[in-house]
């Protein structure tokens, strides 16, 4: 969604900007090229080899304009100073290059070692937690982060047959979800779900955006916009109730809105669109994988 995120950032020459999630770099670049010859990104990535490749990449063309750090989006705030940014980009989920790698595990479509890591630096994998989880705990990663209403039969099978042998092998845990939730000629792998919870398990998906969403608010001057591009309802879920918090002028006490306990407050945000931003037609017959993207923007008052 490039022309999509450039529209809603708006970069320019003087500007300043930060991409949480670089990936393959196709938003960074495109944000210093709209902002040429002065603009400035700050860029970090999770992934190792995503921050070495986006340093090849970006100094061919913006060599001196940019800095670029391993680590988690929700550290942004920790090195780059605060109300200097004219625009924050998001960009969740996991990218085309880790899905493709079979060796990365997160994709069933290939038979890969059960790891999931965004960090290899980190310990935990979805091994461990497939292989070290009671049946509760896996039914509830399987339920809050996949939405998956199987989470109880899945959780207790993986339990039984790990106790013959453990689970290595994405292939492994894909043919069982499979084996007991046949497809019957359907297009979606029972699996799926699954997969996509114990990957946020693994890289705590919704504790980092929740953080991140906070930092990225400090980082931006008024005026500056925040566009974060969600790909599954849960994380959709947090951006909208976060933009909800942030543009209120009242706040309350507790965890319920009581009218009458309501204190007049500033808000902090307004949303440049009430709606979510869709791909196009085009992008979408360019890049199936964006069938589930949404784009929300809000900027900072």
């Amino acid at each position: 969604m490039a022309a999509e995120v450039l529209a809603a950032l708006k970069p320019h020459p003087n500007g300043r900007y930060a991409d949480g999630t670089l990936g393959g770099v196709g938003h960074a670049a495109s944000i210093l090229a709209a902002s040429s010859p002065t603009g400035w990104l700050s860029g970090c990535d999770r992934d190792g080899v995503a921050v070495e490749t986006a340093k090849a990449r970006l100094n061919e063309k913006f060599a001196g304009r940019f800095e670029i750090r391993r680590g988690n989006f929700a550290e942004l705030a920790d090195w780059v100073a605060e109300k200097s940014c004219d625009g924050v980009l998001l960009d969740l989920g996991v990218s085309s290059p880790q899905l493709d790698v079979a060796e990365r595990g997160f994709s069933f479509m290939q038979d890969g070692p059960l790891d999931m890591r965004m960090d290899h630096r980190q310990k935990l994998t979805a091994a461990d937690l497939v292989n070290g989880e009671d049946a509760e705990p896996l039914a509830k990663i399987f339920w809050e982060y996949g939405d998956e209403r199987d989470s109880r039969r899945f959780a207790k099978a993986i339990v039984h047959d790990r106790a013959l042998r453990k689970f290595e092998t994405t292939k492994q845990l894909a043919d069982l979800i499979e084996r007991l939730a046949p497809r019957h000629g359907k297009k979606a792998h029972p699996a799926t779900k699954v997969f996509q919870a114990l990957r946020i398990a693994v890289n705590d998906e919704i504790g980092s955006l929740k953080r991140g969403l906070t930092g990225a608010v400090k980082l931006l001057k008024p005026g500056g916009r925040l566009a974060v591009i969600t790909f599954h309802s849960l994380e959709d879920r947090v951006v909208k109730d976060f933009g909800r918090e942030k543009t209120r002028d009242y706040t309350f006490p507790g965890e319920v809105d009581v009218p009458e306990l309501r204190t007049p407050i500033v808000p902090e945000l307004k949303w440049v669109l009430r709606k979510a931003i869709l791909p196009g037609e085009v992008e979408l017959k360019e890049n199936p994988r964006a069938r589930s993207a949404q784009l929300r923007v809000l900027e900072k008052i």
